[in-house]
């Protein structure tokens, strides 16, 4: 049975608005190169969205170093916008990661992470923009 999801776009309107590399990562499920990400030794302060459809899925402060390759992310920044499935290709049994609002793949989930979530979300830096925290907003959070 397949997963409906609430952003419906045809697979050529995918492929058009995101171009034939980040298609392959996003709609096809494809992987990238360990370590050569955009995200990967990225630490900024902001949001990372989605890629497809620009819902906000993870935070700055939920990103470490986990030394695998792709950006990591220890929680979601809300419950229920990433969306899991059991991922049995390859030879492994693992968790995949998706947008939950357009069905974008993201990655996969482990449960290795060094924080207290106990979670490393594994990200293809493909999968996401970044949208930097605005000036205003990181001063205020210094105080």
């Amino acid at each position: 049975m397949s997963q409906t999801f609430p952003v419906q776009k045809t697979e050529a309107e995918w492929l058009r608005e995101l171009g034939p590399e980040r298609y392959r990562i996003v709609r096809q499920k494809g992987t990238e190169y360990p370590g050569t990400g955009e995200y990967d030794k990225h630490f900024e302060a902001g949001k990372y969205l989605c890629a497809g459809c620009g819902t906000p899925l993870f935070s700055s402060a939920g990103k470490f170093d986990a030394h695998c390759g792709w950006p990591s992310f220890d929680q979601e920044v809300q419950d229920g916008i990433v969306a899991e499935k059991r991922d049995l290709t390859h030879g492994m049994i693992r968790t995949e990661i998706l947008c939950s609002q357009c069905g974008g793949h993201l990655g996969h989930v482990f449960d290795d992470g060094p924080t207290e979530t106990g979670l490393r979300y594994c990200v293809n830096s493909l999968s996401l923009t970044f949208e930097p925290e605005s000036d205003s907003a990181h001063v205020a959070s210094q105080k």
